[in-house]
């Protein structure tokens, strides 16, 4: 017989969904003003890009602190600290003058956003029984889905009619709203059953997850290993995992214990939570400045377009809750295999493409991200002993914002080189030799040895070169999802409760 959901469990379900709409919202928001960004700061694209990326840096480094900090503190103040330095961090983020100052308020946001998600979802999973864990994830993404769609569709709006400053502002009510069923529905659950804090451990793998990041992200700038710093950082990430390993092998207290690690669903799961997390934000990254630069879209038309993703995600919602009771390996199969078709009509845009095309893309591989996540979480948690909850979850909302910083980082690398390289060939095309091609051109704006005519083919030369860029890094939207699917039917599947 089913269960049914009691109040103290839909309260719950409200807190989490708050919290969650409140990060996702705003990680959103930002993607969509990082053109806006780009001009009001003096920032070139690859720079622009250190907002998001050294966000999604800090709260990974900062997640493996979760489980730790949940023993010290409980749920209810971890999660009220968390949301209340969270919302004032978007507050600084407005009030920053300098891309420098940005980078830190963001990096501060990020450490505070941390714990959000894992403490949200460990809650989730130790307030409602294993029966009811799909549909409670899936309740509690229906919340969270609220994030991707307000936060493209209110801080375009907002950065278009007012300021990019404002994207952040708005963030503070949402933020205050939060803290009440906080304090109302959580308590402080798993205060002071933690162990000693790790700090070697949390040290070693801050320390490599920031210089990996610092890899990717300034690899392109520097000539990747022709440059000293490059093969110090590489070398240093290298090493600080290494020493991780080693010490959590023989630590008496490890920032994780060994147990976690020997959970065959668990492993897995964070393996594929690695996977979704290159697949969440990255089309939110490429989309805005493609529609910006190459389309000419205002922001609030932008926004709109990429909140259709989350519009996607909250229709997977109406069928993901009976597909992962019925077959959870299939249905993140073909969650993935979804969002793969999707990656295969992004690579086959093209400069004359419409705002359905965008807007399909989005829905699609929305549907696809929204159908994969929940039998993903229940697979990678359904074996794993309750005590170990909140250590799995800060593992698995770490791989996820690794995966995402790095793949975007990864895709901008893609996209700068393939672009240089599609503007030289093009470049080279343009010839008084061969006139056949240039014709029309010659007959509209003048001889090729015009500064009219070379400014103009100079122009258009490098929006197709960057378009040819934007599809490359698209193709990585497509082979990462389809090398993941066959690996879903890899999990074991849990015996339903009699």
């Amino acid at each position: 017989m089913a269960r049914k959901i009691t109040p103290k469990q839909w309260l719950t379900l409200l807190t989490v969904q708050l919290c969650t709409v409140l990060f996702g919202a705003t990680v959103t928001s930002v993607t969509v003003i990082l053109p806006q960004m780009k001009g009001a700061l003096s920032a070139t694209t690859d720079q622009i890009a250190w907002i998001l990326t050294l966000n999604l840096v800090a709260t990974a480094a900062a997640t493996p602190l979760t489980g730790w900090l949940a023993s010290k503190l409980g749920w209810r103040k971890l999660m009220l600290g968390s949301v209340i330095g969270f919302t004032f961090a978007s507050a600084a983020c407005g009030f920053a003058d300098t891309l420098e100052t940005l980078l830190v308020f963001r990096v501060i946001q990020g450490a505070f956003g941390a714990p959000i998600f894992p403490l949200g979802q460990s809650i989730i999973l130790a307030r409602f029984h294993r029966e009811q864990h799909p549909m409670a994830l899936m309740m509690w993404g229906v919340g969270g889905v609220m994030g991707p769609i307000l936060g493209p569709t209110f801080g375009g709006m907002v950065a278009d009619a007012l300021d990019w400053r404002c994207a952040f502002f708005m963030m503070v009510p949402l933020g205050l709203a939060a803290c009440i069923p906080i304090i109302l529905s959580l308590k402080n659950e798993e205060q002071g059953i933690g162990r000693r804090f790790d700090f070697i451990g949390f040290l070693l793998i801050a320390v490599a997850v920031g210089s990996m990041q610092l890899v990717f992200d300034r690899g392109q700038r520097l000539d990747w290993f022709d440059s000293t710093e490059i093969i110090i950082e590489a070398s240093l990430a290298a090493a600080c995992i290494y020493f991780f390993l080693v010490h959590a092998s023989f630590a008496r207290a490890p920032l994780f214990e060994a147990a976690t690690f020997k959970d065959r669903n668990l492993v897995l799961g964070v393996c594929f939570a690695l996977i979704m997390g290159m697949l969440q934000y990255t089309p939110m990254v490429l989309f805005p400045s493609l529609l910006q630069d190459l389309r000419g879209y205002p922001d609030s038309i932008v926004g709109y377009l990429i909140a259709t993703r989350g519009v996607g995600n909250f229709l997977s919602f109406f069928v993901v809750a009976q597909c992962t009771r019925l077959n959870p390996r299939a249905t993140l199969a073909a969650g993935l295999l979804i969002q793969a078709g999707a990656g295969v009509w992004m690579g086959q845009l093209d400069m004359n493409m419409t705002s359905a095309d965008v807007m399909w893309t989005n829905i699609i591989h929305g549907f696809g991200f929204g159908l994969a996540y929940t039998p993903m979480a229940v697979l990678a948690f359904s074996t794993l002993e309750p005590r170990l909850l909140t250590q799995g979850n800060a593992i698995f909302s770490l791989l996820r914002m690794l995966g995402s910083s790095i793949f975007i980082s990864i895709t901008l690398v893609i996209f700068v080189q393939s672009s240089a390289g599609a503007y030289a060939n093009l470049s080279s095309l343009i010839t008084p030799f061969d006139g056949g091609r240039l014709d029309p051109w010659v007959a509209q704006f003048g001889e090729i040895t015009s500064r009219t005519f070379q400014q103009l083919a100079g122009e258009e030369v490098r929006r197709e070169a960057a378009m040819i860029g934007y599809l490359n890094a698209f193709h990585l939207l497509t082979i990462m999802p389809a090398l993941a699917a066959p690996l879903a039917f890899c999990f074991k599947v849990r015996p339903r409760d009699g």
